[in-house]
């Protein structure tokens, strides 16, 4: 089963400060057939205007994913951590049994365009926690490269979860695919550009949601910047 989840029919808030799309079931965004896809359950395509962020707020349970796409991105939490995140960079919070953070747009012109992604943990209570990383362009050029795993296989960010986020560039003749095994559920996301995933072609923002498929594959992108999950279903 493959189903595509076009980027014009994501839930979108316009705050004015926060322009954000929801692949999922979002705050005030609700569809019944758009909640999770196994433990991925937030992907939000959020732009932070100059000067403007996130106030501290709490989280618990969840491992939640910061991926900058464009600009910079300010984070504070109760741990004592405080960082910059930019693009090439993946950040990982684990919520555990409880954290409160902040995100902000620190520069006083530009726009911060990021990724929000939240996976429903395979166990409840841990210890919060923190990890960022950078991979470089040149790492995930014409491949794709695990930057989320369960183990930090490969130098990737861990997560409590048996998931994995896997990172491409995409031009021209470049192409990469990726086995699932049986069981496994899939989820591309076009981060920007345009790439043709299992003979379906895709632009910005599209997803397409896979079950049952043996195999992932990617071609034709032009300027194509790709985020691939390896999920297990959610028990």
């Amino acid at each position: 089963m493959i189903a595509l989840r076009p980027a014009a029919e994501r839930g979108h808030a316009n705050h004015g400060w926060l322009d954000s799309w929801h692949s999922f079931s979002f705050a005030d965004y609700h569809d019944p057939a758009h909640v999770h896809w196994g433990p991925l359950r937030v992907i939000n395509e959020d732009r932070v205007a100059a000067g403007q962020g996130f106030g501290t707020h709490g989280h618990r349970d969840m491992e939640i994913i910061s991926y900058v796409i464009d600009g910079a991105l300010g984070h504070k939490d109760s741990m004592g951590n405080a960082a910059s995140i930019v693009p090439g960079e993946v950040q990982r919070m684990s919520a555990g049994t409880g954290v409160t953070h902040s995100e902000f747009n620190y520069s006083a012109t530009g726009t911060t365009h990021f990724l929000q992604i939240w996976i429903i943990p395979k166990f409840l209570g841990v210890k919060p926690g923190y990890a960022q990383k950078t991979f470089t362009d040149a790492e995930k050029r014409g491949r794709l490269r695990l930057v989320v795993s369960p183990d930090g296989a490969e130098g990737s960010v861990d997560i409590h979860q048996d998931a994995r986020m896997y990172a491409g560039l995409f031009d021209g003749g470049e192409s990469a695919e990726l086995a699932l095994a049986p069981g496994r559920l899939g989820y591309v996301h076009v981060v920007r550009g345009a790439v043709e995933v299992n003979g379906q072609p895709l632009g910005a923002g599209d997803a397409l949601k896979l079950r049952d498929e043996p195999r992932i594959t990617l071609r034709a992108g032009r300027d194509a910047e790709v985020l691939v999950f390896d999920l297990p279903p959610l028990d």
